[in-house]
């Protein structure tokens, strides 16, 4: 009969099989996350992005869901990722006026920076018999996602791997960068921003405003710079290279 109750078993089996349901997999878990976050005080350790993908990866397993089925209600969200990543440009234009006496030390810091943090990534990868795509992987691996994954297709190696390695060096910057620096006794907000936008870019940046909005601020200066600068003059140093 039409008022029936349909059984659990048959709506999960509905649900499961949706698009929809890993978008809202993708939501809750964060909405978990991120509440977590505020309760600990905003944590570090307790990062919200790290419970999401804890979470959602941990029931996409149970579950059996195809990492393709995911991905297929999950895009919205990674076509949000885009426009976040365009959006920084306000508090870079907003901060733009700051930069007066910084611009030559915060240019050196993006330069030295990403160059240490690429020839330590793909050392360490080498040295440890890791494959090429692998190895190729790590060159744009502190570059925010969306400029990754454009980076990986021009020097020819997996974007999909090179987004796992961005999202994972978010993470972990993100989560280890405040205790870093106050262990250095790194006080400056300017200098504290400038360094998590650097090797821990979006996740860094959002970490940054959560503190401290001239923290921020900078992060986004040096992740939308670090993010130019590397997608111009990455592939040809890569290309170099191998050649």
């Amino acid at each position: 009969m039409m008022n029936e109750r349909l059984p659990i078993a048959e709506i999960w089996v509905y649900l499961s099989g949706s698009p929809l349901f890993a978008l809202i997999l993708t939501l809750t878990t964060y909405q978990l996350g991120y509440t977590l976050y505020v309760k600990a005080n905003r944590n570090p350790i307790v990062n919200p992005v790290a419970i999401s993908v804890l979470l959602a990866t941990f029931c996409i397993y149970v579950i059996d869901m195809p990492y393709q089925k995911y991905f297929e209600g999950a895009q919205f969200v990674h076509f949000l990722l885009g426009t976040a990543t365009v959006a920084l440009a306000v508090p870079i234009y907003r901060g733009c006026n700051s930069l007066k006496g910084k611009l030559v030390p915060m240019t050196l810091a993006l330069l030295i920076g990403s160059a240490v943090s690429i020839g330590s990534a793909v050392g360490i990868a080498s040295m440890l018999g890791a494959g090429d795509n692998i190895v190729g992987s790590m060159y744009a691996k502190s570059v925010t996602a969306p400029i990754a994954m454009g980076i990986a297709e021009r020097i020819h190696v997996s974007p999909t791997l090179t987004a796992v390695f961005t999202v994972a060096t978010g993470m972990l910057g993100a989560i280890l960068a405040p205790f870093i620096m106050n262990f250095l006794r790194i006080k400056p907000w300017w200098i504290r921003g400038t360094a998590i936008g650097v090797g821990a870019h979006g996740l860094g940046i959002t970490r940054a405003f959560s503190v401290n909005e001239e923290a921020g601020t900078y992060a986004s200066m040096a992740m939308g710079l670090n993010g130019v600068l590397s997608a111009v003059l990455l592939p040809v140093v890569v290309n170099y290279l191998r050649s």
